[in-house]
């Protein structure tokens, strides 16, 4: 369980990762080198994984945005495995999801058009041994996007 100061850095830092540590412990109530020792002991730890820029997709020109359902056919190792590979090699997919429910897999997908995405369907999904069906959710509009995780404070 993160204590109380961990919770206050992490949600500081998911708002603004840029932040200094001067600036970082003026937030939180600690001085900056207590609180560069917490948020170093947050990395070690592997609480705090990375740090990242968001950045918004349709202005980056990223003009499509699906959900895609993905079911194996058989759920032999080899198709699992081989899946799970190929979908890390493609940067389009920003997120995957192994599931429960009538799909095995949920992606989420963003490209350019939705000639990229008949593509990326075209030349990667449907080509992958083991998928027996697809179902793609077009995003028509964006509800809420966010990557904070919600620390009771």
């Amino acid at each position: 369980m993160l204590e109380r100061k961990d919770r206050l850095i992490l949600d500081e830092l998911q708002r603004d990762s840029r932040l200094t540590m001067q600036e970082l412990g003026e937030r939180v109530g600690m001085s900056s080198s207590a609180c560069w020792r917490r948020v170093k002991s947050l990395e070690e730890a592997g609480i705090i994984d990375r740090y990242a820029v968001i950045a918004n997709a349709r202005r980056a020109g990223f003009g499509l945005s699906s959900v895609v359902h993905v079911s194996l056919a058989r759920h032999e190792q080899e198709n699992v495995e081989r899946f799970i590979r190929e979908v890390l090699r493609h940067p389009e997919i920003l997120e995957c999801f192994a599931t429960s429910g009538e799909a095995d897999f949920h992606l989420r997908v963003v490209v350019e058009d939705i000639d990229a995405y008949n593509t990326f369907l075209d030349d990667f999904i449907f080509k992958l041994p083991g998928v027996s069906q697809v179902r793609s959710n077009i995003v028509l509009k964006e509800i809420k996007a966010d990557t904070a995780l919600p620390f009771r404070l």
